[in-house]
């Protein structure tokens, strides 16, 4: 997050437009007006890179802008052939491994009103048709080999399920996470909730993408503030 004031902020968008064309100005602005912080996702310790990379891509396909990273055996990496660049436009929370680092991760995405969701292969539980998009939500995803710890089902608000008709007794981490987001996304779009991104939180990422759209952005904004 940048310290600029929001007048010195729309300065340097202003002066950073000139050197980014109008085409894909237009482009950054139009993926920005369907950018959402009402939906996000929390990975906890998985340690496949195509997993990890696939739902990055599927949080940056359907527009979910927020991604919260739990490490603890396993250290957060992404597969750039999978992800094909989609975690360079998303903003990531990263919790390092320690003593109750999930606790954390909820306790801060909690702060941040949101409801937090695991979702969990039981039949008892609430399936995802029963998640009402009105409230801000976070969906916890597990490791692929034993799922959620104990602690993130513990201080998670709720439990939820993907219907499923086969032998099968659950989804690939990366399926269930786009299953999840593609349904939950277009319930979101299609109803009266506001969704879409404040006006400082659209200028705040589209001030970071611009950056991302210029080739070592650095020495020009330092070259306007030390004219300004």
């Amino acid at each position: 997050m940048n310290t600029y004031s929001p007048q010195m902020l729309q300065e340097l968008i202003h002066y950073l437009e000139q050197f980014v064309t109008e085409p894909r100005q237009a482009r950054l602005q139009e993926v920005l007006r369907q950018r959402t912080r009402h939906i996000t996702v929390v990975l906890e310790d998985l340690y496949q890179t195509q997993n990890i990379s696939a739902v990055m891509r599927s949080c940056e396909c359907y527009g979910i802008q927020d991604a919260y990273i739990v490490e603890n055996r396993n250290e957060f990496e992404v597969h750039k052939d999978i992800s094909m660049g989609a975690d360079k436009w998303l903003t990531l929370h990263q919790y390092p491994h320690a003593e109750h680092n999930m606790k954390q991760c909820i306790d801060d995405l909690h702060a941040k009103g949101y409801t937090v969701v695991a979702t969990l292969p039981d039949e008892k539980k609430k399936t995802i048709f029963d998640v009402p998009v009105e409230q801000k939500t976070a969906f916890l995803f597990g490791t692929e080999l034993t799922g959620l710890s104990d602690e993130a089902v513990q201080y998670a608000d709720y439990n939820v399920l993907i219907p499923m008709y086969g032998f099968t007794e659950s989804f690939n981490i990366s399926n269930s996470a786009a299953i999840i987001l593609s349904h939950t996304a277009e319930r979101l779009r299609h109803s009266e909730v506001p969704w879409r991104l404040s006006d400082a939180e659209y200028d705040e990422l589209y001030f970071d993408w611009l950056q991302k759209s210029i080739r070592n952005p650095e020495p020009i904004i330092r070259d306007f503030l030390a004219k300004r």
